[in-house]
């Protein structure tokens, strides 16, 4: 197995092309991909303005607002209000979408994976639970507040920090608050 512990502190923001926000990425394998060849990627964007999204062919996308009133979101045509925080929702990467602030500035939290090679399951939980990762897989949680442990590693995770593992469990998560958990599976 393989465990890594990825600090909040650590990320870089880089600038959207549109300047609408930054993004910061959490992970993605292969680790170093380019945003035109990952299988999956999982980061958070400070959303500033009103705007477009990129488009990814072939991506399905899992946005989850963390912070902020939320967004309106155009997906090739069709509303999408994502207005409650800490509940995923999904969407197609290639559609053309348009986002909305409700409220002022926001903070998603994006899963992206690449449909033909991967698949996501995103659950935002709470309390205690047996982190599992699925043979050949991953499993990434991110604590979305301060207070998240690791059980038998003595790992302490603070608001955005995460833990990521292959191909096993790397033990027990309890949290204080909420944390977004996300199982990937190769095809």
């Amino acid at each position: 197995m393989t465990l890594r512990v990825l600090r909040a502190a650590d990320r870089t923001a880089v600038p959207w092309k549109n300047g609408g926000g930054v993004t910061r990425e959490i992970a993605a394998s292969p680790e170093g991909a380019p945003l035109d060849d990952f299988d999956w990627r999982v980061s958070l964007a400070d959303v500033s303005a009103d705007g477009p999204f990129s488009s990814f062919p072939g991506v399905d996308r899992t946005l989850t607002v963390v912070e902020g009133a939320g967004m309106d979101l155009m997906v090739g045509g069709e509303h999408h209000i994502v207005d409650e925080q800490y509940w995923p929702h999904d969407f197609p990467g290639d559609l053309e979408t348009d986002g909305r602030l409700l409220g002022g500035p926001v903070v998603n939290l994006n899963v992206m994976y690449r449909r033909e090679r991967t698949t996501a399951e995103v659950a935002v939980v709470r309390g205690t639970l047996r982190l599992l990762a699925p043979q050949s897989g991953t499993v990434l949680a991110v604590a979305l507040e301060d207070g998240a442990v690791l059980d038998g590693h003595d790992i302490e995770l603070d608001c955005y920090d995460a833990v990521v593992a292959d191909g096993a469990s790397p033990g027990v998560l309890r949290t204080q608050g909420w944390a977004l958990l996300v199982t990937l599976s190769v095809r």
